[in-house]
């Protein structure tokens, strides 16, 4: 579910700096961020949205963002850092004000003198951290005198997470994909027409992937970029395009996308020519794909439902179930899923998804095909799933997909005929989300 979420900019760690380089506002802002990603699921998409964040000018806000996913991208090793450098856990606000000023400090291109001047003014400006401005003072400037140790791989990954990825996929893998975790990821574009490759690639800047994905290290409002404004792309990581391409989708098709929003896959099935129903039970989210879809000129029947509970007799060539999921394998782009996930709940999707997926298989005529999706790196989600779906539905059988098909590499395809895409995966140059993608056809 990583597509069309990308914010309006891409941004680079190395961000300008706020107007008044020892400004408050912006820092005030990126605090916000942080707290709201820690709290809660979807918190740091609520504060970007927030009107402290959006009364910001564009630079601010910009340099806000950048700092909030700087310390994200970097939690791990930086609170091994200040669990070094106290000698007892201070109060949470205070962890949060040492997070910001740390990730200034060797994450960012502020200088050493503003990130900890800043830091120590924003612990005056606020009564529960205000008694320990010196505590923080002196750890920050400490700081500046001795680097910490560089960090290793597993430290970036909530230890718990990084447990279940060394049980599943063995410690090198597990530690591939950590590896990741603090990287800043290339902005990936799925084309309305795979005919403008070339040409885009050129005036973006950007690298064609196999499957027809641009990848470009391109910077600034996306809004700016040749080709948005005709609609000739939009934004998805590489990964999230692949399930759609494997429905093989023609003109004329009829197709469904369950869960559907934000809305990339819809997209993608509509510039196949298929008659598309886009079905999900989010309102606001759904009208952000109208939206979208007016922008690159398609069309698509769009439905605000619950995907198992959908009243509606039809039954379809094509269905593609991107279920709800942890989105553990998101976190290149969106790092707060790893802090937010708890472990708890990856038993209660799986519940959801087998649910789903039922409901989903009734939807798909004889002979049709169905793919199942999941942005999570958790095998509940994805390995475990697909078999329990085939032995509950002998009317399905497994379609695997061919080495390489929909632009999936090569070492993705397991032997069961499924795909396990991964950070850890060598291919392509600069990686891809995590998910996990099976195809069934119903039997005639």
């Amino acid at each position: 579910m990583s597509d069309l979420r990308q914010p309006s900019s891409a941004l680079s760690p190395a961000v300008d700096l706020p107007e008044d380089p020892q400004d408050l506002k912006a820092r005030f802002a990126a605090l916000a961020m942080l707290e709201a990603a820690l709290a809660r699921r979807n918190g740091l998409d609520d504060a970007l949205g927030s009107k402290a964040v959006m009364e910001l000018s564009a630079r601010d806000r910009a340099f806000a963002r950048a700092l909030a996913m700087a310390t994200l991208r970097h939690l791990g090793p930086i609170d091994q850092i200040i669990q070094a450098r106290v000698q007892k856990a201070p109060p949470e606000p205070v962890t949060m004000l040492l997070r910001l000023g740390i990730a200034q400090l060797f994450h960012l291109n502020v200088p050493a003198f503003a990130a900890v001047t800043t830091t120590v003014e924003l612990a005056q400006a606020r009564q529960p951290t205000r008694p320990f401005k010196a505590l923080i003072n002196a750890v920050l400037r400490g700081l500046t005198r001795e680097a910490p140790a560089p960090a290793t791989a597993e430290t970036y990954a909530p230890p718990w997470l990084y447990a279940r990825w060394r049980a599943a996929y063995g410690a090198a893998a597990a530690d591939a994909i950590a590896a990741r975790i603090p990287e800043e990821p290339a902005t990936d574009l799925t084309l309305r027409d795979p005919a403008d490759g070339p040409a885009l690639a050129e005036a973006l800047e950007a690298t064609l992937l196999p499957g027809g994905t641009l990848r470009t290290a391109k910077r600034g409002d996306l809004a700016e970029w040749p080709g948005f404004a005709e609609g000739r792309w939009w934004v998805q990581d590489a990964a999230a395009a692949i399930p759609a391409r494997l429905l093989n989708l023609k003109s004329g098709d009829a197709a469904l996308d369950l869960c559907a929003a934000p809305g990339g896959k819809t997209l993608q099935l509509a510039a196949t020519g298929a008659t598309v129903t886009a079905v999900d039970r989010s309102a606001a989210r759904l009208q952000r794909l109208g939206e979208t879809l007016e922008r690159v000129g398609m069309t698509a029947e769009v439905v605000v439902a619950h995907a198992a509970a959908w009243d509606d007799p039809r039954t379809f060539d094509a269905v593609l179930l991107d279920a709800p999921c942890s989105s553990t394998g998101t976190f290149r782009r969106h790092p707060d899923v790893l802090w937010a996930a708890r472990a708890q709940d990856i038993a209660k999707l799986a519940a959801v998804q087998t649910q789903l997926l039922d409901a989903s298989a009734d939807r798909v005529k004889p002979g049709g095909r169905l793919v199942y999706c999941v942005c999570s790196l958790e095998p509940e989600e994805g390995e475990a799933q697909a078999p329990a779906f085939l032995a509950r539905r002998p009317d399905f059988r497994n379609d695997p997909p061919q080495p390489g098909e929909g632009g999936a590499p090569a070492a993705a395809l397991t032997p069961e005929g499924m795909l396990r895409l991964s950070p850890s995966l060598a291919e392509p140059e600069g990686g891809l989300d995590g998910f996990f993608v099976a195809r069934f056809r119903r039997r005639a």
